[in-house]
């Protein structure tokens, strides 16, 4: 049966494909497969891609145009090596706001200003969302899948009977929570930021999320762009909560020490332990689910719990970190631009969300969709926030986010360096502008 909630935007597509007949198009980067036939690379796990090919499947058909879907790869590499040349899709699907600037100081992509109803989507979007796929004042970028970061995990029957608050106002109230679980003769935090060669980056996650909410999006995305140093008031106010939350004795599982040891995906499942938790709280983003216990896994909506990492003021700027798939249109002409606004359908999840981790950008999306309570409650941090704001640490310099920062934490955390060092270390490895 045809989506009725699809069918919203058919008959302007239609409208579109008869312009599309007549002209006959311009052919994509998919080579001979038609001058209507649009390509999407994407490296979404396959149950999300599924879930959009179906739904997009439908809006093509109206439209007068395929859609053909492929999952690849390393797409950030990929397709840099694919620019102008004949074999490179019409649109790729692009998890990273920085490789879309890239793309487009190379001319490799083109401005969707003119293709997408902006004003639309800031009316259904979060904000913040177009920002993350801007390029000096040009929408480069649509997102159109999303994760969330800055959730704080904990055992919900356990949690229930303790008595504990579901609802966290500030960062403060967050500091009494963890000294009431404390005071109750239990550990407040589980941590671990172990991740083979990639260790250290769960701390990144931290202090992003805490540049965030001291900071707010302006200021976040000013140390993003290395315009606000890493030895800076925020950055030193984001450590000493840190501090205060998982140094503080007694606080984390294993104390400091294990922090640097314990793996990021087996951090948590001591909360599920039998009898009670070890450990009572545990923040990381929305994945994290899939690393739980599998009795836990069995039932999520009755076996864990959740809350948004707070802000600093209660009812002050509240943004929320997380990811996403950009998409990005490689190739102009008639066929793929409406491609791109069948992507930008506030509905376009539809399929995908009930069979996948799939959330949308979309603060009008029918929650209903999702597949259980735990989804929902993850989609409503990012539709209750005052700006979503994509990974710091992906967006900067390799050589800085995915380099110094996930190294001088962890030898800050580990104890082998004072925090002095470690923000200074990590201003001395920007590149030179």
């Amino acid at each position: 049966m045809r989506n009725p909630k699809l069918m919203g935007v058919v008959g302007t597509l239609a409208a579109m494909s008869l312009a599309l007949g007549a002209c006959g198009g311009d052919s994509g980067g998919g080579g001979d497969s038609g001058d209507t036939t649009v390509s999407i690379w994407t490296s979404v796990d396959a149950p999300v891609m599924q879930g959009l090919e179906a739904a997009t499947a439908e809006l093509a058909a109206d439209s007068g145009i395929t859609i053909e879907w492929e999952k690849v790869e390393n797409i950030n590499q990929l397709i840099m090596t694919k620019l102008g040349a004949a074999d490179a899709p019409d649109i790729a699907m692009i998890p990273q706001p920085g490789v879309v600037a890239d793309l487009a100081s190379r001319d490799g992509i083109y401005p969707l200003d003119d293709v997408l109803d902006k004003a639309a989507l800031e009316s259904t979007m979060v904000p913040g969302t177009l920002e993350a796929g801007t390029v000096d004042g040009s929408l480069y970028g649509l997102l159109v899948s999303m994760n969330v970061k800055g959730l704080v995990w904990y055992n919900k029957p356990a949690w229930t009977e303790a008595g504990y608050p579901t609802e966290i106002a500030t960062i403060d109230e967050l500091n009494d929570l963890t000294e009431q679980i404390k005071a109750d003769g239990n550990t407040p935090w589980c941590m671990g930021i172990e991740s083979d060669t990639a260790t250290g980056w769960p701390a990144t996650d931290w202090f992003e999320v805490l540049v965030a909410k001291y900071g707010g999006a302006e200021t976040y995305r000013q140390w993003v762009a290395n315009e606000v140093p890493f030895d800076s008031d925020v950055v030193r106010e984001a450590a000493a909560t840190f501090e205060n939350l998982l140094f503080t004795e007694g606080n984390s599982l294993g104390g400091r020490t294990a922090i640097a040891s314990t793996n990021f995906g087996t951090a948590g499942n001591p909360m599920f332990a039998e009898g009670s938790p070890q450990c009572w709280m545990y923040m990381q983003g929305s994945f994290i689910t899939g690393f739980f216990p599998d009795a836990t896994k069995s039932d999520l909506d009755t076996n864990v719990g959740l809350f948004g990492f707070p802000p600093a003021e209660a009812g002050g700027e509240n943004p929320v970190v997380g990811g996403g798939d950009l998409a990005v249109m490689l190739n102009e002409n008639e066929a793929t631009k409406t491609a791109m606004q069948i992507l930008a359908d506030p509905n376009v999840g539809n399929e995908a969300a009930p069979i996948s981790s799939f959330i949308s950008p979309h603060k009008t999306f029918d929650m209903a969709l999702y597949p259980n309570e735990t989804t929902r409650a993850v989609a409503q941090v990012a539709y209750d926030s005052t700006a979503f704001l994509f990974d710091g640490s992906d967006q900067m310099p390799g050589e800085v986010g995915a380099g110094s920062f996930w190294s001088e934490m962890t030898s800050w955390i580990s104890g082998g360096q004072d925090l002095d060092t470690t923000l200074s270390n990590i201003d001395a490895s920007w590149p030179a502008q």
